[in-house]
């Protein structure tokens, strides 16, 4: 058995980032920035108020002071014309501010009769102008790697990007096994239960950026397993559930292997999930995933999460892991990294009490997978622990 950190190591050598597509900028949310951009522009390109008020002289503001108002100005239409001493523009915000003004007085700091504006004594001493360029200068550059979420929209927007260079969506294939499975919707015999995993790990790629293909459940013989094979020839990544493990049964390593697998490993030192291999299959990656459910999804949170972001152009590393209290006692850990379900309370964590590797319903109860390392001892309530958020 090998580390979970060496099989993420070794899985991070089996892919690399896919290719670089240009979408349209209102298709861009969510997807990773392929290349640096820089844009043209400045924002903003004048100098603008910030606030409703007068566009005034700076050096004439004192409380008392009486100006003439001989225009207005608003976003998308300025005042035309240079302001002398002792005259205001009425200005509005986000207008550019006229030529000869370099200071905003609110309109809240102002008694106005007719054209004629007085100051109060109650005088804001604010200037309520945004310079030229504040936000950003031509030449600024939004670098890649970068998954893109609403505010970089935004900004690519304001930067004039109407096209984004970005990594292109990995195709995952995702192919059960097994005599005993049925689709939902289906009615199981007795000797059947319903195909899960895949459902949850098809959300799970999906929520990543990846495109999720669901294959026909592949039967435990080879020719069922050839078939299902095939039909993922043009994936970037192959996930097989189920079937990966040693059993009379277990079939996917060796057929696989027939159809040009070179195995990279096989088995983890980690619960649950240690029957779990990597390869490469012709052009694609593949990962086989134990088949107990909660197994599948934990493998599909510290490892299938992972490839995907590298495959995506992000930094290739391990899910980031946070810290918590323990809200309660825990025994000691066995030979193998464990991933315990896990309810997370603010900085307090508590493992579920039920630890099975077939109880999905633990585990859509938990938010958290508490990680307790290799050989690690009894821990005591209030003792700080790792974690990984779901």
């Amino acid at each position: 058995m090998i580390s979970v950190e060496t099989a993420l190591d070794q899985l991070f050598a089996l892919v690399s980032p896919g290719a670089v597509e240009e979408v349209p900028l209102a298709e861009a949310h969510q997807r990773v920035l392929a290349r640096s951009v820089t844009t043209s522009l400045t924002q903003p390109p004048f100098a603008a108020s910030a606030m409703d008020g007068y566009a005034v002289a700076a050096s004439r503001v004192t409380p008392g002071a009486r100006f003439r108002v001989i225009g207005e100005a608003a976003a998308g239409h300025g005042f035309d014309g240079l302001v002398a001493e002792d005259y205001a523009v009425r200005i509005f915000t986000g207008a550019p501010l006229p030529e000869g003004t370099d200071r905003v007085v609110i309109q809240e700091d102002v008694t106005r009769e007719g054209d004629i504006i007085t100051l109060k004594d109650t005088l804001d001493e604010a200037p309520y102008v945004r310079p030229a360029g504040v936000d950003f200068q031509a030449g600024m550059r939004l670098d890649a790697p970068r998954l893109l979420g609403p505010s970089d929209i935004a900004l690519l927007a304001a930067m004039n990007i109407a096209r984004v260079p970005v990594v292109a969506r990995p195709k995952v294939a995702l192919l059960a096994t097994g005599d005993e499975l049925v689709m939902p919707g289906e009615i199981p015999g007795p000797d059947q239960i319903i195909a899960s995993n895949s459902f949850g790990l098809k959300a799970l790629v999906e929520s990543l950026g990846a495109t999720a293909r669901l294959l026909p459940i592949a039967r435990d013989n080879e020719t069922s397993l050839r078939m299902a094979f095939e039909l993922a020839a043009d994936a970037d990544l192959i996930v097989t559930i189920g079937g990966a493990s040693v059993g009379d049964h277990d079939l996917v390593g060796p057929v696989a292997e027939t159809m040009g697998l070179q195995r990279s490993f096989y088995k983890i030192a980690m619960r649950p999930g240690k029957p779990l291999m990597a390869g490469r299959m012709g052009d694609a990656a593949m990962i086989g995933l134990p088949g107990n459910p909660v197994s599948a999804m934990v493998c599909g949170h510290v490892f299938l999460a992972p490839v995907i972001r590298a495959m995506l152009g992000l930094p290739a590393r391990a899910a980031p892991r946070y810290q918590a209290r323990l809200g309660a006692d825990i025994a000691a850990n066995g030979p193998r990294e464990h991933y315990m379900g896990a309810i997370l309370n603010g900085d307090t964590i508590t493992a579920q009490p039920r630890q099975d590797s077939a109880l999905l319903s633990v585990l859509a109860a938990s938010n958290a997978l508490l990680i307790r390392p290799v050989g690690d001892g009894p821990r005591r309530a209030g003792e700080t622990v790792d974690y990984i958020p779901l």
